[in-house]
């Protein structure tokens, strides 16, 4: 039976999100507006987080977007998302996932932003475990984690929001 350890209460994760936030609007506060696009599951529901407080604390304009694909079997799928890629056209895209662990799944995010001409693309994670082998490197990281390959991390984002490490 593996062990669960609390490395972020609710109060905690609440802190590093609205610090993920100012961090996006200091690294974008020439721009008028920024998409903010979501990793299916825990990671989309992190990007609207991220959003609320950016507008909250910023005139940015914001953009929610969803990206959908198998985390498991990246090729076998399609990346789809829950907008027109015109919409995107010349914007500055934030990719947003709860845990980077080797980056491979925001490796896959990317691809349907790499076929329109973007402003840039920067990455924001929650927490990040630094075991990359892919070269992804997040701008925005809300806990940095030293942690064994083996170990898991479970981000929880719904009524009892915490971050914990499973050994």
């Amino acid at each position: 039976m593996s062990e669960k350890t609390l490395i972020l209460d609710a109060r905690q994760v609440q802190e590093k999100i609205k610090r993920m936030a100012f961090e996006i609007y200091e690294h974008n506060f020439k721009e008028k507006n920024v998409v903010i696009a979501g990793i299916d599951g825990q990671g989309y529901i992190l990007a609207q987080l991220l959003l609320k407080h950016v507008q909250e604390i910023s005139p940015l304009e914001g953009k929610l977007v969803k990206v959908s694909l198998d985390k498991l079997s990246p090729l076998q799928s399609e990346v789809t998302l829950d907008c027109e890629l015109k919409d995107l056209k010349k914007k500055c895209i934030i990719l947003v996932d709860d845990v980077l662990n080797t980056g491979r799944t925001f490796a896959y995010g990317m691809k349907p932003f790499l076929n329109i001409e973007v402003k840039k693309i920067e990455t924001a994670v929650l927490v990040n475990r630094s075991h990359t082998l892919f070269p992804i490197y997040p701008q925005y990281t809300g806990y940095e984690l030293a942690t064994t390959i083996k170990d898991h991390v479970e981000v929880n984002l719904g009524k009892e929001t915490a971050v914990y490490l499973l050994d």
